[in-house]
């Protein structure tokens, strides 16, 4: 019923040539490469230097870091909390409903 059809190859235009011909070529052996002479190596980056305020900052920045992260954390852990909370008191009023609604019958 439904035959796809299969086009079919079309046929150049233009000027067509023919492949081209590779020829193998010897290989020579050349003289060799002298070794490069060494290079003087770059300065290397200067030494930070830790000074009793960037170590406080340091400590700073990282116990801040640290609490932010404990509060985002806790605050997600809270979320998860309530909303089990929620769900369980929902189950609850439901039951009670659907137990209320059987008893009268």
């Amino acid at each position: 019923m439904l035959r796809p059809k299969i086009p079919t190859m079309p046929t150049p235009t233009g000027l067509v040539s023919p492949p081209a011909v590779i020829e193998p070529t010897a290989i020579t052996p050349s003289t060799p490469v002298p070794p490069p002479t060494p290079v003087a190596p770059a300065p290397s980056r200067p030494v930070v230097q830790l000074t009793p305020g960037t170590t406080l900052a340091l400590v700073g920045a990282g116990t801040a870091a640290v609490l932010v992260v404990g509060a985002v954390l806790v605050s997600l852990l809270l979320a998860v909390a309530i909303t089990g909370a929620s769900v369980a008191v929902c189950a609850v009023v439901l039951r009670s409903l659907l137990a209320s609604d059987a008893k009268r019958r």
